[in-house]
């Protein structure tokens, strides 16, 4: 189990560079060729896994309302269940975000109208996350599922995995990566576009992340690729510490004292 757990904190930051490339194919910044984009963005959600489909419409959604109530996590008003809010905040910081996503996907795929019914549409956090498949439909993110399980069948039968061993990997990934999903946004202003941080990391997480790191470059440049957000973040906001944002998170959510900021439209 030991040995188990230190794979596991190797696969996490393997696993974060995957996540890295599928991001760029969100972006159409993987592949110059559109289909060989798209299907290199298939491959890399198989490891996440999640279908490219799914998180191709999400994360827009994210551009759009970053630091709205839709997205504001560090955050409380007057009038919040703090209990609930607390729960949130601390389960994200624990790795409990990741397992959302194949939850999340596997709802989708299966009982799309389940997002829709008042639990769903109430809550602030999945309140707009999954209008846009109104409009793109579900069938892509139904095939990609397809294909995603038996891509993991296949897997088992030829590398002879271990299911205790592989909830480990995910385990400490989960926790990895849910956190750094975060981590460049809390307690930044409330402004879609420039609620983001430049992170100083260390040169060789820089590029394990493909420069995500410099996530208030990506968020003001969206379509600009990986190999370019360093340079542009030479004429950036310096990067504050990872570390001390990071030790910041724990301490918890804060009260409220800007506007939310409007909801931009989609883009793609």
């Amino acid at each position: 189990t030991i040995q188990a757990v230190l794979l596991g904190i190797v696969f996490s930051f393997l696993l974060l560079t995957n996540y890295a490339l599928l991001h760029e194919a969100t972006h159409d910044n993987l592949h110059a060729n559109p289909r060989a984009n798209r299907w290199f963005g298939v491959l890399a959600g198989f490891l996440f896994p999640i279908p490219f489909s799914m998180i191709r419409v999400t994360h827009t959604v994210h551009h759009c309302c970053n630091r709205t109530d839709h997205e504001m996590f560090d955050l409380y008003y007057p009038g919040d269940n703090m209990f609930l809010k607390l729960g949130q905040w601390y389960s994200l910081l624990c790795g409990l975000f990741w397992p959302c996503i194949p939850v999340g996907t596997v709802i989708l795929a299966t009982f799309p109208a389940l997002l829709r019914t008042k639990p769903f549409r109430k809550a602030r956090t999945t309140g707009v996350l999954f209008d846009d498949f109104a409009l793109h439909g579900v069938a892509p993110v139904r095939i990609e599922v397809a294909l995603m399980l038996l891509y993991w069948v296949l897997l088992f039968q030829l590398l002879d995995l271990n299911w205790p061993h592989l909830l480990i990997l995910y385990a400490c990934f989960a926790f990895n990566w849910s956190t750094r999903q975060y981590v460049t946004h809390a307690f930044t202003p409330r402004d879609v576009v420039n609620g983001a941080l430049n992170l100083q990391v260390s040169t060789p997480m820089s590029w394990l992340l493909l420069k995500g790191n410099w996530d208030l470059v990506h968020h003001q440049q969206p379509r600009l690729p990986w190999t370019e957000l360093e340079r542009a973040g030479q004429s950036s906001v310096a990067p504050v510490s990872f570390w001390r944002q990071y030790a910041r998170m724990w301490r918890g959510p804060v009260p409220n004292t800007e506007p939310a900021p409007e909801k931009l439209p989609a883009q793609n």
